[in-house]
């Protein structure tokens, strides 16, 4: 693929604009917008919000409904909006009504006049009708059993077994039918209910495989579509190796986060090599080892690792916990990060699950896991089992499995792709698998940089203007690009100059989180069903 350099876009294609602009649009029928749950409204007034009923199995379009819920951010300038961005965050199982309210804060003045921002929390998600598989006080108190040692194995698989059979017992109505196809089904019906012909599309990580698969089916209700952090869509990938990718980039990751800590000597005082940081960093996990430190053991300490790679906005008080520990034998700053898994964080958790062991076949037999986590922890030992647990329910799972749909691309308008090259939850080589199952799309690669989310989110100018142009003006660049990467974190500058946004995170993963309103919900919004 021929990429050049981003100085600029001249000489670029520009699309010709097909969306209803708002002299003309019609009204939302189905949609009835009005004040958003109080956990949404209290932190993002600018949102409408409506519920949308769509059918649980779209073989039986008239029998039993779910809730959606769907927000709604109106284009600041009526006479120059073009359209409806649906926007998705990732997971599967991240909340998008809120994240909507969140990237609106980050979004181009030019975007916001432009669009109606549509946010919507995904079946069984968040206000849409929340399913969870287990008590998370319960299954998910902390410390929980070390990932890598030989002798909590045993009960590491038992507690994949029992987190299987909860989804079962508690949501198993559901199961059959939360899966990527399902979801984009359900993102057609919003187009329908709003009223629009076609509709603009802005999904990040799992967000780009819903979007590369509602394309695939829905090829001509697509105007442009802007897909983040990219999965690698090819069908031998989907999930199982996907994750398993994961744990190599991971590895380079936190190999480039002990250079910035060591680069910054005079902040941490870990030593000025990576070398140095790492031996701080196994003498951490060591005494782990030996004995947890209230609700931080190692487990905690490798969950905080794998959620800061995934940003940048922890890199900082991650370091310095580490220093505290390693030089003065202090647990408190790292102990402090450990956030114990709530509600929101056991629905998230639920969903991930659900979705990946429904959309592809998994391995059955334990020795194949067992495998190729040996074989991954011997060069990449951060997350090659802490990320297989996480995922090893699949192995027991007992809804029905699906063949993942082949995404080739065909009838697309031309699609803008980002990916950063050392992003840790959508390695690189699965974007550029994506690019080429792509044949409409341009890619903008942001060179020496990591952070999983680039348009909007990771303070790139150059990026931000690529992508602003192509949403705005149809402008497209005539080949693939390269932008310099965003600046690292400084950690002497005041929190309050952060650029960066975050995604959140699912999984079950209780790192840090850019929305307030994803940490303000509770028991009460997230009951048993009867959670990239």
């Amino acid at each position: 693929m021929k990429r050049s350099f981003a100085l600029g876009l001249a000489g670029a294609a520009v699309l010709a604009s097909t969306a209803v602009t708002g002299s003309t649009a019609q009204a939302a029928p189905g949609l009835q917008f009005g004040p958003c749950p109080e956990d949404v409204s209290k932190p993002y007034p600018q949102l409408q919000c409506a519920e949308l009923q769509v059918p649980l199995d779209y073989r039986d379009p008239s029998g039993e409904q779910l809730k959606l819920l769907v927000s709604k951010q109106p284009a600041r300038k009526p006479e120059a909006r073009r359209g409806s961005l649906l926007i998705n965050p990732g997971g599967p199982g991240g909340p998008g009504v809120g994240f909507a309210g969140s990237l609106a804060a980050k979004l181009p003045a030019a975007v916001l006049d432009s669009y109606d921002l549509i946010g919507f929390d995904t079946r069984n998600v968040a206000h849409s009708t929340p399913i969870s598989c287990v008590d998370p006080g319960t299954y998910w108190k902390t410390p929980l059993p070390d990932p890598d040692a030989p002798q909590a194995r045993e009960q590491n698989w038992q507690r994949a077994q029992q987190y299987a059979d909860g989804c079962q017992q508690r949501a198993g109505k559901y199961l059959p039918h939360l899966n990527t196809p399902t979801n984009a089904r359900d993102v057609d019906r919003i187009r329908e209910a709003l009223g629009e012909q076609k509709i603009s599309y802005l999904g990040y990580s799992y967000g780009t495989y819903l979007g590369a698969v509602y394309g695939q089916l829905f090829p001509q209700h697509v105007d442009r579509m802007i897909l983040d952090s990219m999965v690698n869509p090819d069908t031998s990938e989907i999930w199982y190796r996907n994750n398993l990718n994961q744990d190599i980039a991971a590895q380079e990751r936190l190999g480039l986060y002990f250079d910035w800590i060591a680069q910054h000597d005079d902040v941490f005082h870990l030593g000025t090599e990576r070398r140095q940081v790492q031996a701080a960093w196994d003498g951490v996990q060591a005494e782990l080892r030996k004995a947890p430190r209230g609700k931080l053991g190692p487990a905690e300490f490798i969950d905080l690792a794998f959620n800061a790679l995934y940003g940048e906005t922890s890199w900082k008080p991650l370091a310095e916990g580490l220093a505290d520990f390693h030089l003065r034998n202090d647990d408190k700053k790292l102990a402090d990060q450990v956030e114990p898994k709530d509600e929101l964080a056991e629905n998230g958790n639920a969903i991930y699950n659900a979705v990946e062991c429904a959309d592809a076949p998994w391995p059955t037999r334990q020795r194949e896991w067992e495998r190729d986590s040996e074989r991954l922890a011997k060069d990449y030992p951060l997350a090659a089992w802490y990320n297989s647990w996480t995922v090893a329910p699949c192995r027991f799972w007992q809804a029905p499995r699906q063949e993942p749909l082949k995404i080739t691309g065909d009838g697309l308008p031309p699609v803008l792709l980002f990916n950063s090259e050392h992003d840790v939850a959508t390695p690189y080589e699965g974007a550029l698998e994506m690019h080429r199952s792509l044949p409409s799309s341009v890619m903008v690669t942001e060179r020496d940089a990591g952070k999983h989310g680039v348009w909007a989110l990771a303070g790139n100018a150059e990026a931000d203007r690529i992508g602003t142009d192509y949403l705005v003006n149809g402008t497209l660049p005539p080949d693939d690009v390269e932008v310099p990467g965003h600046p690292a974190p400084d950690p002497k500058a005041p929190a309050t100059q952060q650029k960066t946004l975050d995604l959140p995170l699912t999984r079950g993963r209780p790192g840090p989180t850019p929305d307030p309103a994803f940490r303000s919900r509770r028991t009460t919004q997230c009951p048993s069903a009867t959670g990239f």
